[in-house]
């Protein structure tokens, strides 16, 4: 018999965000895997490391941080040959994930390549979105309201189109493009509706109107539009 492979939800950065699931899981875990930048931390492993045994193996997945694909597609070939194996002698591999594996999260590419060898089971978990709208005191849709999740490297133009579109936005990779991304947001006129929160639940957040937000920006950061003034109401 093979192993389960499970990739876990941690949330946003505070340990205590974590589901009850997901922290039984790494708790009664032999084998982990989990992502790190190349050469350096793994932000993923900081969230649960007091949840692991003392006996777990570990399986660091260095993944480069460019903009080309391939250096991280190879990345994620090498760890799931790495977790293959594990998962072959009989043992259950849990890999870690920020946020949630689904949602922009790195597990769905271990996912894609191992989902029709192994059995699989995905344990959800909160997006750094719904956490900041929560530090913010935010709701993001009521009734029928439309949100929009949008990436910050888009282009000026499709920027303005998809903001203009919704009655709520969240911009998600934000960092290197925050002044560029404000520029865009002060031509909607709706600079007075945005705002900025970096490191949402850890210890060092920050939030802020977004005409206060440095520039660049640190990667764990985004920007929230309410165009209501009340949503709630």
């Amino acid at each position: 018999m093979t192993g389960t492979l499970y990739g876990i939800g941690l949330g946003p950065g505070d340990a205590e965000l974590m589901t009850l699931k997901a922290a039984r899981l790494i708790s009664a875990a032999k084998v982990v895997a989990y992502p790190a930048l190349a050469g350096g931390d793994s932000f993923a492993r900081s969230i649960a490391v007091d949840l692991l045994g003392n006996d777990v193996r570990e399986i660091r997945i260095d993944v480069p941080m460019k903009v080309a694909r391939g250096p991280a597609q190879a990345a994620y070939d090498q760890a799931s040959s790495e977790i293959s194996a594990m998962l072959e002698t009989g043992l259950d591999v849990v890999v870690l994930c920020e946020g949630d594996p689904f949602f922009y999260g790195s597990f769905m590419y271990i996912y894609a390549r191992l989902k029709g060898q192994f059995k699989t089971e995905v344990v959800p978990g909160i997006t750094a979105m719904t956490a900041s709208a929560a530090s913010l005191g935010l709701p993001l849709a009521a009734r029928n309201e439309m949100l929009s999740v949008v990436q910050g490297p888009l282009p000026d133009d499709e920027l303005r189109l998809k903001i203009s579109a919704a009655d709520s936005v969240v911009i998600m990779k934000v960092g290197r493009h925050l002044g560029r991304i404000r520029a865009v947001i002060e031509g909607l006129d709706l600079l007075k509706k945005a705002h900025y929160i970096e490191r949402a639940t850890l210890p060092n957040e920050q939030k802020m109107p977004l005409a206060k937000a440095p520039d660049p920006a640190p990667y764990f950061s985004m920007i929230l539009i309410t165009k209501e003034v009340d949503p709630w109401l």
